[in-house]
């Protein structure tokens, strides 16, 4: 009786002592696991705080790279206007002057010159207003656009132009205005030197809460896999992410290329 009950005392003593350790054991790993989770956790918060840390640092760089720009077309446009206008003022007013001071067979030779030196005192002036954002901001949006698509169809295309879809919807920041007009004037720009087009549409979309820009040339186009990447592509993605717009440039050999702008207007 003695031995049974000693066994018996033993056997109960093991199946404590192994629910112990399982006990253990189970407190041990789900520390273990608390502590791989709180771990992760404070990686992930370290990471998303150093990305976040990085998007506000290069939105701040972009944001002074753009006011930079903006600043230096202000002071282009201005030389423009008050200088080189001057000065085309003056060439215009002295051949007009030696005009008159010749035969009357001859006057009729100044007659392109006379016209060449009018258009460019025309083009100067209206390419010192696009490049000043005050005065974008003043004639609006819309009218800056259509004024940039009536200079380039002077100079360039068989037919620039502006179609404008839905209720105009007024910008809340004023600035994204600029940024817009920015990125569109880079793509006409570009399709000016690269695309050799004849035609160019654009197409603003208003719908509730988002404003659609499609931008395209009828032009040669390129290959967006072998293209290099160049500045004016850089500046117009980076314009367009700091105002939080989707960027999209569409291409094929042959086909032209197209630009879609989407911007969140509420």
């Amino acid at each position: 009786m003695v031995q049974t009950g000693e066994r018996l005392a033993s056997t109960a003593s093991e199946r404590y002592l192994l629910i112990y350790m399982v006990a253990v054991l189970v407190i041990i790993t789900a520390l273990v696991v608390v502590f791989f989770v709180v771990f992760l956790k404070r990686k992930n918060k370290l990471l998303e705080d150093r990305i976040k840390q990085q998007q506000a640092f290069e939105s701040e760089i972009a944001r002074a790279q753009t006011e930079t720009q903006e600043q230096t077309l202000k002071n282009i446009g201005w030389e423009l206007h008050d200088n080189v206008g001057q000065l085309l003022s003056f060439a215009s007013m002295q051949l007009s002057i030696l005009k008159m001071q010749v035969d009357a067979d001859v006057r009729d030779k100044f007659k392109d010159t006379t016209a060449a030196i009018s258009e460019s005192l025309s083009e100067v002036r209206a390419l010192s207003k696009t490049l000043n954002n005050e005065v974008v901001l003043n004639i609006g949006f819309e009218k800056s656009i259509s004024n940039e698509l009536n200079r380039l169809n002077k100079l360039k295309f068989a037919s620039a132009e502006l179609k404008v879809i839905g209720d105009k919807i007024e910008f809340e920041d004023r600035k994204h205005e600029i940024i817009i007009f920015r990125i569109l004037q880079e793509f006409l720009s570009n399709t000016v030197k690269y695309s050799q087009a004849e035609n160019l549409n654009v197409i603003l979309e208003y719908t509730d809460k988002n404003l659609k820009i499609t931008a395209k040339d009828d032009g040669v186009g390129f290959n967006m896999d072998t293209a290099e990447k160049g500045s004016g592509l850089i500046n117009m993605r980076s314009r367009a992410n700091l105002i939080g717009a989707a960027f999209s440039l569409e291409s094929q050999p042959e086909h032209g290329v197209t630009l879609i702008l989407d911007y969140p207007l509420l």
